[in-house]
């Protein structure tokens, strides 16, 4: 019996003409996923240019509930990347942007028979935590930051979409997203424990796009596979498949020839240096 081709599902990305949604309109699985590419109405040609050929691009804002509500029309999951990406904005642009736009993302794709709703939330989330804890996806949010605080906020409303309203959601706390080029830069050492490649998040997006139908809600850390890693990303791999590819320690030009993975000692019986205290009974030596 011949193989099935695999059915497209069909996604709008948000903001995609910003740094992360342009990077997945260009690299997604054409095979997999068929994608209207939302920009913000009035945007520059110069802006859009780059993902003309990506997918369907479609104009909207944030603040036009019923536009957004023809745009979710017979799409299987939303992106969503639109928003105030700036920690430092003030509350008058984060409420309008993150706070109200979130909501009419949500309340559009609910309407619209939307399966999925996969919300950009961010590192900041919970950026108040002392720099030497690892935060756990079960631990309470920790805004460092109004927009934390409004990053909180998105992640409280995906719970109830999902849990009380039927709308699969998925918060992805994406760490600093930037290129190699950036991570090879010898000033970048501030992002050690936070980079995530443009190529891991890209998976990580995919993954949550076709994780199974019946999940309700879930949050995900979004850093690659660093050495040391301010976020545990342990609840992507196991939940999701989320399989980062990259290691800014092994990327960046100073830190790269520590080979700190090969030399950090795992405390356990895996060590060269440490044997099995079972030897004897085993029979190992």
């Amino acid at each position: 019996m011949s193989k099935q081709p695999l059915k497209q599902r069909k996604v709008l990305v948000t903001g995609s003409a910003g740094n992360i949604g342009k990077y997945f309109a260009l690299n997604h699985d054409k095979s997999k996923y068929k994608l209207r590419l939302m920009v913000h109405s009035g945007i520059e040609d110069k802006k859009v240019d780059p993902i003309r050929n990506c997918g369907e691009i479609v104009e909207g804002t944030l603040d036009n509930l019923d536009r957004l509500k023809e745009l979710c029309k017979g799409i299987d999951t939303v992106v969503h990347m639109a928003g105030e990406a700036d920690p430092s904005a003030t509350w008058e642009s984060i409420r309008d942007a993150n706070i109200n736009g979130t909501y009419n993302i949500f309340v559009a794709a609910k309407a619209a028979g939307v399966k999925r709703v996969i919300y950009a939330s961010s590192i900041h989330a919970v950026s108040g935590y002392p720099k030497d804890i690892q935060v756990k996806v079960n631990e309470p949010v920790n805004p460092g930051d109004i927009y934390g605080v409004s990053k909180c906020f998105g992640e409280a409303l995906a719970r109830y979409m999902g849990e009380k309203e039927g709308l699969s959601s998925i918060a992805i706390r994406i760490g600093a997203f930037q290129p190699h080029e950036s991570a090879q830069n010898v000033d970048s050492i501030s992002m050690m424990d936070a980079w995530i490649s443009e190529r891991d998040c890209e998976h990580l997006i995919e993954c949550c796009i076709d994780a199974p139908d019946d999940l309700k809600f879930l949050i995900v850390h979004g850093l690659s596979r660093n050495v040391f890693n301010r976020l545990d990303i342990s609840d992507a791999k196991n939940r999701i498949g989320y399989e980062p590819k990259d290691n800014f320690f092994d990327v960046h030009p100073h830190l790269k020839n520590l080979k700190l993975d090969e030399k950090l000692a795992g405390h356990n019986v895996h060590d060269d240096g440490q044997q099995s205290g079972l030897r004897e009974q085993i029979g190992k030596t």
